[in-house]
C-alpha cells in the first residue's frame, strides 16, 4: 500500500521495539526454550512467547517459568537469565524483521523532520544491535533500553528522558507501543499513545483504551497528524 505524502505530524514519535516495529518473537522464543531446555522443562510455542514479552527479559523468562512448572528460587531465575542473554545475543536477529510497511514509515516520517526515537524494555545493548542488524538505526538516532535507567516502562521517566535526549517535550509527541506496558508509560508522561493490533498483548490492543489503534503501518502518519 503506497504511503501518503506526510501532513503536518508530531515533532517527536517515540516507538516501542518487540512486537511495535519488529517481529522479534521468533528469535525471543528461540532464546526462551534454550533456557527451558537448560532447566530441564518443556519448550513453549511463538504465539505463547508473543503473550510474555513486554516487561524485559527477567520476566519473560519468569513467565517461561511460570507457564512450564512454576519458578524457581531467585538464584535459579539469576542463572537462566544469564544463560537467556548470552543466547539470545548471538541470534537477535536470525529470524525477526520489521513489521510491514515499518521501514517505509519511517523514512516518510524522518524525511518529513519527525525526530525518531526507540523506548524500549529490552536492554539497551542488545536494542542497538538489533536495530543495527536491521539497518533501522540510521532512522532511530536516540535509543533507551530498558537498563538504561534506574526504571523502565510503564514508568514516566523511561519515556520521559528518552524525550529529553530527543530534545522534546511531551507536548509535542506521540508513543507508538503495542500493549498495556506502553499505554502505561504513555499515560504516567502525558503522551498520546498509538498501539498496532499486531503486536505481542494479552488483552487485544483494541480493548485498551488507548488513543488510536492502527492494524498497519501503512495507517500511521494519517493517525498522528491527529495529534499535530
Amino acid at each position: 500500500m503506497p504511503l501518503p505524502i506526510a501532513p503536518p505530524l508530531p515533532s517527536h514519535v517515540v516507538f516501542d521495539l518487540d512486537g511495535t516495529l519488529v517481529d522479534t518473537a521468533p528469535d525471543l522464543a528461540g532464546a526462551l526454550n534454550h533456557t527451558l531446555a537448560h532447566a530441564g522443562r518443556p519448550p513453549v510455542s511463538v504465539d505463547e512467547v508473543r503473550h510474555m514479552v513486554g516487561l524485559g527479559a527477567a520476566r519473560l523468562i519468569e513467565r517461561g517459568m511460570e507457564a512450564t512448572g512454576g519458578l524457581p528460587d531467585a538464584a535459579g531465575r539469576a542463572a537462566l537469565l544469564q544463560v537467556f542473554l548470552a543466547h539470545y545475543g548471538r541470534n537477535l536477529s536470525v529470524e525477526s524483521r520489521p513489521f510491514p510497511n515499518a521501514v517505509a514509515t519511517l523514512e516518510v516520517l524522518a524525511a518529513a523532520g519527525v525526530s525518531l526515537a526507540v523506548c524500549t524494555n529490552k536492554p539497551e545493548a542488545m536494542a542497538r544491535s538489533l536495530l543495527a542488524d536491521l539497518e533501522l538505526d540510521r532512522l532511530l538516532p536516540v535509543i533507551l533500553g530498558g537498563d538504561s535507567l534506574p526504571v523502565k516502562k510503564p514508568d514516566a521517566a523511561h519515556l520521559l528522558t528518552t524525550l529529553e535526549r530527543m530534545g522534546g517535550l511531551r507536548t509535542s509527541a506521540v508513543m507508538v507501543g503495542d500493549s498495556e506496558t506502553d499505554l502505561a508509560a504513555a499515560r504516567n508522561a502525558g503522551v498520546p499513545a498509538v498501539l498496532v493490533s499486531f503486536g505481542y498483548t494479552v488483552i487485544p490492543a483494541v480493548d485498551l483504551g488507548a488513543d488510536a489503534v492502527i492494524d498497519d503501518f501503512a495507517d500511521l502518519i494519517k493517525v498522528l497528524a491527529r495529534f499535530a
